[in-house]
């Protein structure tokens, strides 16, 4: 990772981004978001997780994060550690996954490609984490977080899009995960 996408003070909210290798649209399907939305859950509960804002995409996953008791880093580094073996048993199992081959084939060949790898790559190894040390710089990731869902075709409104923080901001709805709302 280059010196401009280390992460800074881990109590200053991150903007950090990850996506499947290939661009795999394995978010397609709910049960792997469901897995990555109870990653999250048990993040916040257990390792000092403090999710400001998050959406998960086909694709990738923006979330916006700090945390007052743990590195940032290792938060993230366990989130995509759990999360790739999970998605990937559960891709495994499902009998009804019509891309299963394909999938778990670019997951092996992508795994033999990288050194750090032993079989199998889920997610890409960066995530690019950006300190948002400003109000202005937060509020514009806050918005590209919460547009993405509208920008791809899912939804008409931000707030429509289930996995997405964009209810918590935008309504006095609550979303499936606890966030800690930014201050604006």
């Amino acid at each position: 990772m280059s010196g401009k996408y280390k992460v800074g003070e881990d109590a200053i909210p991150h903007f950090v981004t990850f996506s499947v290798v290939g661009w795999i649209d394995v978010f397609s399907r709910e049960q792997y978001k469901e897995i990555l939305v109870e990653s999250l859950k048990y993040c916040e509960h257990n390792k000092g997780l403090a999710l400001h804002a998050w959406v998960i995409m086909t694709n990738h996953v923006h979330l916006i994060i700090s945390s007052n008791s743990n590195k940032l880093e290792h938060i993230v580094r366990d989130i995509k550690k759990f999360t790739s073996k999970q998605i990937v048993k559960a891709i495994e199992a499902n009998g009804f996954e019509s891309r299963k081959e394909w999938m778990l084939n670019m997951f092996r060949y992508t795994g033999r490609q990288n050194n750090n790898n032993k079989e199998i790559q889920f997610w890409k190894q960066d995530y690019h984490p950006i300190e948002l040390k400003t109000a202005a710089k937060t509020k514009q990731r806050l918005d590209y977080l919460h547009e993405n869902p509208v920008r791809a075709g899912l939804v008409w409104e931000p707030w429509h899009y289930k996995y997405s923080s964009a209810i918590d901001y935008y309504s006095n709805e609550h979303d499936l995960l606890a966030i800690e709302h930014l201050q604006l």
